[in-house]
């Protein structure tokens, strides 16, 4: 599948797992049909999981009083994002405040999208999570309360940040932001073919009532003016 595209002197760059409905591990089933009316054409019956893929969560993933993807704005979705890769925290350390402050200071503004990423890629959800070889780093309560304060628009994450090590960290991460209407983005692919730190991104969902997650077609323009360091 093509990730990278030239459009009118900017760079385009998908960030989107691709999807096959014979290997995903998850929900994923296409049924397609000749709907054999007086102009026969053909439709495709979608069974998935609103966590396939790469997907963004909204804040009904953890309560049922707070907004689903219908919800939440659309503005939620789009804006300045900055990749942030830790590459001097050791493995399965956390993302601490002093970490944040350390990278982010002079750089991320109110309203921005952070993608956390370092440098002990994993690909999550996967039978090696949780396992020696898993060496991501983790992020935590104190993680999720630092980004809140700093207005944060959406966290995403790459391969090299795990969001599934353990529910006393995991759940809390979770809340704190939530709760505050912060989407998040996961499963982001192809984070290594920007060649910018700082771009623009857009991850918008379905409007679909009740709907606690959905999978995105997430993609990246670099050379955006307005949006770069």
């Amino acid at each position: 599948m093509e990730t990278v595209f030239e459009m009118n002197g900017m760079r385009l760059v998908d960030l989107s797992k691709p999807l096959d409905p014979a290997t995903e591990t998850r929900r994923c089933a296409l049924r397609r049909f000749n709907t054999g009316g007086p102009i026969p054409d053909f439709h495709t019956d979608m069974d998935i999981t609103s966590h396939l893929g790469t997907h963004v969560e909204c804040p009904y993933h953890h309560r049922e009083d707070w907004p689903g993807v219908e919800g939440m704005p659309l503005s939620s979705f789009m804006g300045r994002a900055l990749r942030l890769v830790f590459d001097d925290a050791p493995p399965c350390s956390y993302i601490t405040p002093a970490l944040l402050e350390k990278h982010l200071t002079g750089w991320l503004r109110p309203g921005d999208i952070v993608i956390l990423d370092s440098s002990y890629p994993l690909p999550p959800f996967t039978e090696k999570t949780n396992t020696p070889e898993d060496r991501r780093l983790l992020v935590n309560g104190e993680t999720a309360a630092w980004l809140l304060a700093h207005g944060v628009r959406a966290v995403g994450f790459g391969d090299g940040v795990s969001i599934e090590n353990r529910n006393e960290d995991v759940c809390p991460f979770h809340d704190v932001l939530l709760e505050a209407k912060v989407p998040f983005i996961e499963v982001l692919k192809n984070l290594d073919e920007l060649e910018t730190d700082t771009f623009f991104m857009s991850f918008v969902p379905l409007p679909i009532a009740g709907l606690d997650s959905c999978p995105v077609r997430a993609y990246a323009i670099e050379g955006l003016p307005g949006f770069s360091r």
